[in-house]
């Protein structure tokens, strides 16, 4: 093992090393697609951390580049090859942050569910102001939350990680933030179910000579910033998490630094070991967890006071969720509910949430803003 992989940042280490034999021996392997599905593209890099350096690969037409990077400061500078095609500053491991009470941001962006359409999550960031045309940071001290879901479905994964990764940090310097947070998808591909990744993935990682969820193992640049993303956080007195906080996870710890402690220790581990463990199936099962849950816009039982009492609970104003499909932005529960996730997966259309010294509303893929609608009740989804 490499001097890195000893670092005491990777929280989930020990247990994802002791299950990673089982990811793969639980969950069956993805059928190869037929041949009309099979996708080929220009894919990477995927950087890892070596002993003083960085080992990074690319897949450029279908063959493998390997390019390695002394590491005696940081941040190393990983130049395009093919795939992502910006230069990438790759910072040193770090420790999860600790989860702050509350961010202060006077503006706020939020979109979710991106899955690899990184060409719309770029034309929204760019048509709002909060990256330039050269894709860097121009938001100032806004904060950007992307509420889950990078992961699966579209062609552009990784491009979209890499996007984020460099604007974390862009942000952080210009007194702003960008806040990655864990969705169902992120757990299901990095724990093996790979139902949903996209073809050429799969082409990539055979090509690599790794399974899937091995490309952004622990010792990845991007699979240990992975493991340091919360799957809820506080940003301007809103609580944002992909899925929602369901009565009954609240009526359980429902702690909010504790579950992401967890999530972020677990982040990668199949469900044949999570759904046999008390501590980490409240997180990952599929029907009231905060990466899941789906009740806000399909439950009809729950009432307006039991949404009220969940956010006076969290002590925040609002509740901030992707997860569940909508035709634009929309409110519910008097505005107490909003649900990000406008379709951007479909690759046609997107809006995104823009907070503005607490004013609300939605911002098209051509600039425009358009004010916040009532969604409408929906039917539950798998």
């Amino acid at each position: 093992m490499n001097a890195f992989a000893l670092r005491p940042w990777s929280l989930g280490l020990a247990l994802y090393a002791a299950c990673l034999g089982s990811a793969f021996a639980a969950t069956p392997a993805a059928a190869a697609p037929p041949p009309a599905a099979e996708a080929a593209f220009d894919d990477g890099p995927y950087i890892r951390y070596g002993d003083g350096e960085l080992i990074a690969r690319w897949v450029c037409a279908g063959k493998v580049l390997e390019r390695r990077y002394p590491a005696a400061r940081w941040p190393v500078r990983v130049p395009p090859r093919c795939g992502f095609e910006r230069p990438i500053l790759v910072r040193a491991p770090a420790q999860p942050p600790a989860d702050a009470a509350d961010a202060a941001a006077a503006r706020i962006a939020a979109l979710s569910d991106v899955h690899g359409q990184y060409d719309l999550l770029v034309r929204l960031l760019q048509a709002h102001g909060i990256v330039g045309r050269d894709l860097r940071w121009r938001y100032g001290h806004g904060h950007l939350v992307v509420v889950g879901d990078v992961f699966d479905r579209g062609p552009k994964v990784n491009q979209a990680l890499w996007l984020l990764y460099s604007l974390e940090q862009q942000a952080r310097e210009a007194g702003g933030g960008v806040h990655y947070l864990i969705g169902n998808h992120e757990a299901m591909a990095l724990g093996g179910d790979l139902r949903y990744v996209n073809p050429g993935y799969q082409r990539s990682a055979a090509a690599l000579g790794e399974t899937y969820p091995q490309l952004y193992g622990p010792d990845s640049v991007l699979g240990q910033w992975l493991r340091t993303r919360p799957a809820i956080a506080r940003v301007g007195g809103l609580l944002f998490v992909h899925g929602g906080i369901s009565p009954d996870y609240l009526a359980g710890d429902g702690d909010i630094e504790r579950g992401n402690a967890l999530y972020r220790a677990s982040l990668g581990t199949p469900k044949a070991v999570w759904q046999d463990d008390p501590r980490l199936s409240p997180l990952y099962n599929g029907k009231t967890s905060p990466i899941w849950y789906r009740g806000y816009f399909t439950d009809p039982a729950l009432q307006r006071e039991q949404v009220d009492a969940i956010a006076a609970r969290l002590g925040v104003s609002r509740i901030v969720v992707g997860h569940t499909t909508h035709h634009h932005i929309a409110s519910y529960f008097d505005g107490r509910v909003i649900g990000v996730d406008s379709g951007l997966k479909n690759g046609e259309s997107g809006e995104i949430l823009l907070v503005e010294d607490g004013r609300f509303s939605r911002g098209a893929l051509d600039g425009g803003r358009l004010p916040l609608l009532p969604g409408e009740r929906l039917r539950d989804e798998d």
